[in-house]
């Protein structure tokens, strides 16, 4: 990338995404910041994105030959932004391979898409998490978690080991099986920024999910498909805890991949009701629950800067610092 980021014109710089996920805030953040702004749409949803002023261009484009966009977009001075989408429509193979400046650490879209590479870096990291069985040994209530960023689609819960031997039958992908951990879900927004050389905290969602928390009554099978995300504020004395397994992740990435965390990530928790804090996967770029804050600001970006920031913000802001002191490998892979 340094080759490619030499024969950028930062003058020009401009910012990319693909068109799902969060790519209005994204894209929306980069306009305000002076940058140009791509988005790199599916030809069904390219319309939609089109309706948007602060959108420069709306490129309509294959995702199965992924390194035609990517050398598309080098050659109009972009820097990529990943996020679920683009994890789940490129593949973490192109991803990786795609000759374009992606902001953030892109080894972590490779881990990203193994969950038990997943659990092996948080349990690097020293932050706890759900046990994991093969299906001989499950003794209790399971959850059984797809391989990619599917959203929680085609994740389900097996209350005991001969209906989770039934319901594998019908899996076809690959998949971990985990300890179904009782209590209830908080999602963490952290940004690692080169440029302050510190952890954020930047804020925190609770998925929205439609046979877990819409009007079944039990009369259906729970299953975990995210429709919408709400905002959360956790109580002060949870947030030591929740700054620590941020920053151990951190410090896992820079030791198992060798190099510094940076961006937008995520950390994906059950927190017991004696207040223990179980985090059962991570997100290694910017995650969908960043929306819920999207123009008006995370209520914990205050605490580092003078006015609110919503993550799309955040991400214009620190390349804007690294254009302008010459150090925009620092925040790119």
């Amino acid at each position: 990338m340094e080759t490619v980021i030499k024969s950028y014109d930062l003058d020009r710089l401009a910012v990319a995404t693909i068109a799902s996920h969060t790519a209005l805030q994204i894209l929306r953040a980069a306009k305000r910041r002076g940058f140009k702004t791509l988005a790199v749409a599916r030809p069904s949803s390219a319309w939609f994105y089109k309706r948007f002023q602060f959108i420069d261009e709306v490129w309509e484009a294959d995702f199965s030959n992924f390194r035609l966009v990517a050398e598309k977009l080098a050659e109009n001075n972009a820097v990529l932004i990943p996020h679920g989408s683009y994890v789940e429509y490129v593949g973490w193979r192109q991803a990786l391979e795609a000759p374009v400046p992606t902001f953030g650490v892109r080894r972590l879209i490779e881990v990203e898409a193994d969950q038990y590479k997943k659990m092996d870096l948080l349990r690097r990291a020293g932050i706890p998490i759900p046990r994991s069985y093969a299906p001989e040994e499950v003794d209790r209530p399971v959850i059984v978690k797809l391989f990619g960023a599917k959203g929680g689609r085609g994740y389900f819960l097996a209350r005991n080991r001969e209906e989770l031997v039934q319901r594998l039958r019908e899996v076809k992908e690959p998949y971990i099986i985990q300890e179904y951990v009782f209590g209830v879900p908080a999602y963490y927004h952290f940004f690692a920024s080169p440029m302050y050389v510190r952890v954020e905290l930047f804020g925190m969602d609770v998925r929205y999910e439609t046979n877990v928390d819409g009007r079944t009554f039990g009369l259906v099978e729970p299953t975990f498909v995210v429709v919408a995300n709400l905002p959360l504020v956790l109580r002060e004395s949870l947030l030591p805890t929740v700054q620590k397994y941020g920053e151990a992740f951190a410090d896992a990435v820079r030791e198992a991949l060798g190099e510094e965390m940076k961006g937008p990530y995520s950390l994906e928790s059950i927190i017991r009701d004696d207040l223990s804090i179980v985090v059962f996967e991570f997100s290694g770029r910017i995650v969908a629950g960043t929306n819920v804050y999207m123009g008006v600001g995370s209520q914990y970006s205050v605490l580092y800067f003078d006015e609110p920031m919503d993550m799309g913000e955040r991400i214009a802001h620190e390349l804007q610092l690294a254009r302008e002191r010459g150090r925009l490998e620092d925040v790119v892979s």
